[in-house]
């Protein structure tokens, strides 16, 4: 088995993002609510890094990034953006993160959190987790972000964290 490399993305990476972001889907199973198409995984790419880990060539996690302008047409994330008003200038939007689930436990959700946060130093990452997801929140908690705010969508408590790269 080869090591994992965890990188920033490319656009080779677009499917395997696609795929790991399909069989992660709310609607297979998941715990992924969106699906992010390959044109704005362009612009995301284009505004800031998105970091992938790949194993023999294959994408098995993504840790994806917007800026908040990108946010604003998005219903779900300019509720975050309301609910937590007090964000840095600079703030962005971290995530979705989603890991292949043979992959997790191993730490590569940290892995690829620590990489995000070299490549963007002093900026202020935000974002929101379902509070149900109490393992996700656990996760979240255990790399030092901490809890800034909550807001309902759709009946749906989420959780608004924060941390600075």
């Amino acid at each position: 088995m080869k090591e994992v490399c965890k990188d920033v993305a490319t656009v080779n990476d677009l499917d395997g993002i696609s795929a790991l972001q399909s069989v992660n889907h709310f609607s297979n199973g998941g715990s992924l609510s969106a699906f992010i198409p390959h044109v704005q995984l362009i612009l995301m790419m284009d505004a800031l890094p998105q970091i992938v880990a790949r194993q023999n060539g294959l994408v098995i996690g993504f840790l994806l990034s917007s800026t908040v302008e990108m946010c604003k047409d998005i219903p779900i994330l300019q509720s975050m953006l309301e609910a937590y008003p007090e964000r840095t200038h600079d703030a962005y939007a971290y995530g979705p993160i989603c890991i292949a689930a043979s992959e997790r436990g191993k730490g590569l959700a940290q892995e690829m959190y620590t990489r995000l946060r070299c490549l963007l130093p002093g900026r202020e990452g935000v974002l929101f987790i379902r509070s149900d997801n109490e393992s996700s929140l656990r996760a979240h908690r255990k790399m030092g972000m901490r809890e800034v705010s909550h807001f309902d969508f759709a009946g749906i408590d989420h959780t608004v964290l924060s941390y600075i790269g």
